[in-house]
């Protein structure tokens, strides 16, 4: 189960005890509201996520009026935490790359752990148009990509900021998926073997072949101590429960120990780029 559906059960669960508080039944409250019985069922059983109207109508059909700061609180919790790439990119490449400078902005420390894509803040321009176009064919949404490429851009000027810090591990897998033309990712990988030397940045490669302890089942983003966030490939989860919070930094530690840097993380690099010209 996802976090997103476990939070609708929980609010679900929650308007079924008001309702059943108020002596009412589903049939009868639903009658009183004027909506099929239906809709009742499936907001309390979690099939169906209900709106603010549906929860200032919920709150006073119950007698309870005071509760809808609650039941918002609680839906706009839900909200934040899971949101579906097509909703998120209606408004274009451009806006959601905004939207993750102003998280990255506000956090001095940023890890990111991907498997089988470089990390955006590292990606070059080319690398990253044809990401965007990937995922914008994928969810059929408006194609801002020159501008999204930009704002791309524009957000790995926090690399250089002095005082912040941003550490990437790559499953290696990550240096050989061709997601764009041959040449374009022989870039890229130039581009990551630039990154050594970053006095902002720490970069390493969990090779294959690698003793874990841990599944690396997808990437995600850990901000400071406070957010997590996971690209999965309909949503974008933004977990921030302490316990959460907690298994991912544990995940983050046993990959970092696997983990290999310096000279022999530039040389996994090298070998992926000697394998792509191979092939140009």
């Amino acid at each position: 189960m996802s976090d997103y559906q476990a939070a609708r059960l929980a609010l679900g669960a929650r308007l079924r005890e008001l309702r059943a508080d108020s002596g009412l039944s589903g049939k009868a409250f639903a009658a009183t509201l004027g909506w099929p019985a239906s809709k009742v069922s499936k907001i309390e059983t979690g099939k169906q996520t209900p709106t603010p109207d549906d929860l200032r109508a919920w709150a006073e059909g119950v007698g309870t009026p005071d509760v809808v700061t609650e039941l918002t609180s609680r839906l706009r919790t839900l909200e934040t935490q899971y949101g579906a790439w097509r909703r998120q990119l209606a408004a274009g490449v451009r806006a959601r790359q905004e939207a993750w400078h102003a998280t990255e902005t506000a956090s001095s420390g940023v890890c990111c752990f991907e498997t089988a894509v470089i990390p955006g803040l590292l990606q070059t321009a080319e690398y990253a148009r044809h990401m965007f176009l990937r995922t914008t064919s994928l969810h059929r949404t408006t194609q801002d990509i020159e501008a999204g490429v930009n704002a791309r851009m524009q957000r790995q000027q926090a690399l250089y900021t002095p005082g912040r810090t941003f550490r990437f591990l790559l499953w290696e897998p990550a240096l050989h998926m061709l997601v764009c033309p041959r040449d374009v990712m022989a870039g890229q990988l130039d581009r990551l073997s630039g990154i050594f030397g970053m006095s902002t940045v720490e970069l390493g490669i969990v090779p294959l072949g690698a003793d874990l302890s841990v599944v690396p089942t997808h990437g995600f983003w850990i901000f400071d101590e406070h957010l997590v966030m996971v690209e999965t490939i309909g949503a974008e989860l933004r977990l921030t429960d302490p316990a959460e919070l907690t298994l991912y930094r544990t995940v983050w530690d046993e990959l970092t120990q696997v983990s290999v840097t310096g000279h022999d993380a530039h040389r996994l690099i090298g070998r992926a780029r000697a394998a792509v010209h191979k092939l140009m």
